[in-house]
């Protein structure tokens, strides 16, 4: 740790909080055999290497269990700026592994097994002094409880840009991931300064409340600044406060203030044609939210950093996998090498 806060002099850490997941993917663009591969946060973490600034290094906050612990930190310290120390805790349980089924480009089948258990705030609050800013990725959606993330909110004084994903998803009796509506879901989104979510989970938020995008204008201003959704091959949309700034270390300062009087903002940006149309959506959002999270911090627009998280995006479709992403991106390798 003395170490990391010797470099932290240089360098500015983004701390990313998410679940490694390992992977088995059936039928898949077309395979009858299934894929094994690193998936959950892997997805964000290597998109992360392309597009945040020299000067940033990235703190994995992960746990990971024991049964798989060799493999993760082997994949972990394989990437660039990825630092292993001391965010990364092995814990006894299983790790998290899922099963995806898939039909064409649909996944029609979700299947989550084994479990790391929640951060807890006493594990998680020492090392918020390591973060200049936080991006949370609710990949198992039992990454922290709502109590945790209340926590954080008083205790991280950074930016802190969550991807609320399967916070939306049930359990059923089988380990099948149901989508259902988010219970306190306005505690949940006032813990973050800019939340995310697909479609389908922003109409989840809505349906009690009738229309999603009315609750989301009236949510918007202090707490949170941002909602942004992702519309697969449409592209994304938000919604921002009166006083929303795209430079992400302002949005501190209006913590737990009154919402600005004003009109909200919102527009909606058009993907980029895909070009493999037997391509994987698998991780599309994660690297569309780590992109654009990544684009904020580097200084550009909320417009800018949304059309470049578009377009690497889209350039995942071509990848199978999280492993050699970040090298896919920057199209130095083949689309798909990284897979096993």
């Amino acid at each position: 740790m003395t170490e990391l806060r010797s470099r932290r002099r240089e360098t500015r850490t983004l701390g990313v909080v998410g679940t490694l997941v390992w992977d088995t993917i059936l039928h898949r663009d077309g395979r009858a055999e299934p894929v094994t591969e690193w998936g959950g946060i892997g997805y964000a973490l290597e998109a992360l290497t392309v597009a945040l600034p020299e000067n940033w290094d990235i703190l994995p906050l992960v746990k990971v269990g024991k049964d798989l612990s060799k493999e993760a930190f082997g994949f972990l310290r394989g990437l660039p700026r990825v630092l292993t120390e001391p965010g990364v805790m092995v814990v006894p349980a299983s790790n998290n592994r899922v099963e995806m089924h898939y039909l064409g480009q649909e996944r029609q089948t979700e299947r989550l097994t084994g479990g790391v258990p929640p951060w807890a705030w006493n594990e998680l609050g020492p090392l918020m002094g390591l973060c200049d800013a936080l991006y949370i990725n609710f990949i198992s959606g039992f990454e922290m409880e709502l109590e945790t993330a209340k926590s954080l909110r008083i205790g991280f004084p950074g930016p802190i840009y969550a991807d609320l994903h399967s916070l939306f998803l049930g359990i059923g009796p089988d380990g099948d991931r149901i989508p259902c509506p988010l219970p306190h879901w306005a505690e949940w989104m006032t813990c973050f300064d800019a939340v995310q979510m697909n479609e389908n989970e922003f109409e989840l938020l809505g349906r009690a409340h009738g229309d999603p995008w009315k609750l989301a204008a009236d949510m918007v201003g202090t707490d949170p600044k941002l909602i942004a959704v992702t519309l697969g091959s449409r592209g994304a949309t938000y919604v921002a406060g009166a006083e929303f700034r795209s430079d992400p270390f302002m949005w501190a300062q209006l913590r737990g203030c009154l919402a600005a009087p004003g009109p909200v903002r919102s527009a909606k940006l058009d993907a980029v044609e895909v070009t493999s149309a037997d391509g994987d959506p698998t991780g599309c959002g994660d690297v569309w939210g780590a992109s654009c999270f990544a684009h904020l911090l580097s200084g550009k627009s909320l417009e800018q950093a949304m059309s470049n998280a578009i377009r690497m995006a889209a350039r995942n479709v071509e990848h199978r996998g999280a492993r050699g992403l970040g090298l896919h991106l920057t199209s130095r390798v083949h689309p798909g090498s990284g897979s096993s």
